[in-house]
C-alpha cells in the first residue's frame, strides 16, 4: 500500500535540487540595529557657569561703567570671563553679551577717567600761571624813590556808637507825646518809663527827653489855655496844676512863661 506524501513535509523531492536562499524573515529581535550618529557639535549640554558669570559681570559693569577705574576693572573682568568661556566651548550667546558688555563698559570708564583727569589738570595748571604772571611785573627796574617824611598822624576818633532801636523808637514817641499832647519834659519821661505807659528803659526815655528839641514854653501856655478855658481855672490854680508832680510836672520857668502869656 502507497502512503501519499504530506504536503509541507519539508523532504526534497529530488536530492539535486540547488539550494536557495532563505527568504523567511527573522524572529523579532533578532535584527542587529545600527548606533545612532554622534550628535553634531555644540548641540550638547555642557557646563555654562564661565558664559553665564560673564554675562552678569558685563551687565555689572555696563552699569557702573561710568565710573572711573573701577568701571574698567569690572568690564575686564567680565571680557576675560567670556573668553574663558568661549575657549570650554559654552554657550556663545551668554559669553559673547558678556563680552560686548565688559568691552562697553571698559571704554566708558577710560573715557571717564581721561575727561576728569583733565579736567583736573586744567584747573591745576591755571592756577599756577595765575601766580606767576606776578613776577613778570615785579621784574621792571624801578627808580629810587627818597623816602619822604611820613606826616604826623592825628590821633584816630572813635566811631559814634550805633543807637540801639530802642533809643530810636522812645524819641519818636516823645516827639509824638511833645506835639499831640503838649506834655512837658518830665511828663513824657514817666509815661516812657511808666509799667502802665510806653515801658521803655530808663536809659531809652532819657536819650528821647535829651534829644527832644522842643519849645517847652509852648506847651506849658498851651496847657495853661486849656486849663482856663475848659475848666475855668484861675492863674494861680493853674501855676499849681502846671508845676505838680501829680499835674503836668512843667519847670516853674515854664509855668511862669504861661500864666505871664495867658491872656495874650
Amino acid at each position: 500500500m502507497t502512503i501519499p506524501e504530506m504536503p509541507g513535509s519539508g523532504l526534497p523531492e529530488s536530492s539535486s535540487a540547488t539550494p536557495q536562499p532563505s527568504t523567511t524573515p527573522q524572529p523579532y529581535g533578532a535584527t542587529t540595529i545600527a548606533p545612532p550618529p554622534p550628535p553634531p557639535a555644540g548641540s550638547a549640554k555642557g557646563p555654562m557657569a564661565l558664559a553665564l558669570a560673564a554675562l552678569i559681570v558685563g551687565i555689572a559693569a555696563f552699569l557702573f561703567g561710568l565710573i572711573p577705574v573701577f568701571g574698567a576693572i569690572v568690564g575686564a573682568a567680565a571680557v576675560v570671563l567670556g573668553v574663558f568661556a568661549l575657549r570650554k566651548k559654552q554657550p556663545k550667546v551668554l559669553a559673547i553679551i558678556g563680552i560686548v558688555l565688559g568691552g562697553v563698559a571698559v571704554i566708558s570708564s577710560i573715557t571717564t577717567t581721561a575727561g576728569l583727569g583733565a579736567v583736573v589738570n586744567h584747573a591745576s595748571s591755571s592756577k599756577p600761571a595765575a601766580v606767576a604772571a606776578a613776577p613778570d611785573d615785579a621784574t621792571e627796574p624801578e627808580a629810587p624813590v627818597a623816602a619822604a617824611p611820613e606826616p604826623s598822624k592825628a590821633p584816630a576818633v572813635p566811631a559814634a556808637p550805633a543807637v540801639p532801636i530802642e533809643y530810636k523808637t522812645a524819641l519818636v514817641k516823645a516827639t509824638s507825646y511833645a506835639r499831640s499832647m503838649d506834655m512837658s519834659k518830665v511828663g513824657i519821661y514817666d509815661q516812657l518809663t511808666s509799667e502802665y505807659g510806653e515801658k521803655y528803659s530808663a536809659e531809652a526815655a532819657q536819650y528821647a527827653v535829651d534829644n527832644l528839641t522842643w519849645d517847652w514854653n509852648a506847651n506849658a501856655l498851651a496847657k495853661a489855655k486849656s486849663y482856663q478855658q475848659n475848666m475855668a481855672m484861675s492863674p494861680s490854680a493853674i501855676h499849681d496844676q502846671l508845676t505838680s508832680e501829680y499835674g503836668e510836672k512843667f519847670a516853674p520857668s515854664e509855668a511862669d512863661f504861661a500864666i505871664a502869656h495867658l491872656n495874650d
